[in-house]
């Protein structure tokens, strides 16, 4: 029996970090085993709030697709494409728009959410119907699931609609996706807040051993430990957070109880924590390291991964136009 298909897809933002590995690529490099997953650089919806500045988003995608294949994308068992390279996208994301309420849009939770976050008004077309593309992107593959967290499910939900009131008007041809809940790990920044390349706070898939160690030393720890012989709580550490990412129950023990009796100090904490990070991403800066001499193999995947979402995306639309009597 043919697998179930996957769709899922991230904007380009250059080079990923801790937050991008645990929060989607772990989850995305799993789903291989199991589905025929469709894994998409999703420049059109970085425009939707980059759209002033279009020249950063094309120079990121090579850089991000390195970090996909440094961490275990693999080519032969999952489709890598570039969502514009895709024009069927568009004509879909068109069709769609045509029974979109407005009222419906706009209660998506994110999109209040991101303009009260960033402080943009953003009243544009693009921004309000990006959810309208994202059900687009995900209905072309007839994707049977989709990997989100929490944050994203009411775009799955909007997806689900779309397809009921497509099927309902025309014929049954897109199944319902399910929504693939992924496990958001903590993951702060150096600065104790959530790891983003916009608070400039990260720590990068391929960064140097050096850098990462100097960016674990300064790190923000439990603000009440001013002194060693100060007691803390590890709960509210960062440090004790990536601990729990990358230490054995022993280190963490150690660091607990370390740190509430205030018999180690965050010093000692961060050393040796440092290594299990350095030492984890060993293999993924050595593979990032050999596509950067080798970039026509980025260009190949990219190529190969297009032609095979075009033939996809091209057996879909003949059935849509075939439903809406448009063939």
């Amino acid at each position: 029996m043919d697998k179930k298909r996957v769709l899922s897809g991230a904007r380009p933002t250059g080079s990923l970090h801790l937050g991008h590995y645990f929060g989607t690529l772990i989850n995305w490099v799993e789903l291989q085993k199991d589905y025929r997953c469709f894994y998409f650089v999703a420049d059109w919806h970085a425009l939707t709030t980059e759209f002033e500045r279009p020249e950063i988003i094309r120079p990121s995608i090579a850089e991000m697709v390195m970090d996909w294949l440094a961490v275990g994308l693999d080519p032969d068992k999952s489709v890598l494409f570039v969502q514009s390279a895709i024009k069927e996208h568009a004509e879909l994301f068109l069709l769609l728009g045509m029974f979109a309420s407005v009222a419906r849009l706009e209660r998506v939770p994110s999109y209040k959410q991101f303009q009260e976050e960033t402080g943009r008004d953003i009243s544009t077309f693009g921004f309000l119907g990006y959810p309208v593309l994202m059900s687009a992107d995900i209905l072309m593959y007839r994707a049977h699931a989709v990997p989100v967290g929490e944050d994203q499910l009411a775009h799955v939900e909007l997806t689900r609609e779309f397809a009921r009131r497509f099927n309902g008007l025309y014929e049954e041809v897109f199944p319902e996706p399910e929504a693939l809940l992924t496990q958001a790990s903590k993951v702060p920044g150096t600065d104790g807040r959530k790891m983003s390349k916009s608070y400039g706070n990260s720590i990068y898939l391929a960064e140097s051993p050096d850098s990462i160690e100097k960016k674990i030393k300064t790190m923000m720890t439990d603000p009440a430990r001013k002194r060693k012989t100060d007691p803390g709580d590890p709960e509210v550490c960062p440090v004790y957070d990536l601990h729990r990412l990358y230490s054995d129950h022993e280190t963490l023990m150690w660091a607990a109880d370390g740190c509430r009796s205030a018999g180690i100090g965050c010093i000692e904490c961060k050393k040796a924590l440092a290594p299990r990070i350095i030492d984890s991403l060993a293999t993924v800066r050595e593979k990032r390291a050999y596509y950067e001499k080798h970039p026509d193999e980025i260009t190949q995947v990219l190529e190969d991964g297009n032609r095979k979402a075009e033939e996809f995306a091209a057996q879909t639309m003949d059935m849509v136009r075939g439903a809406m009597k448009m063939a």
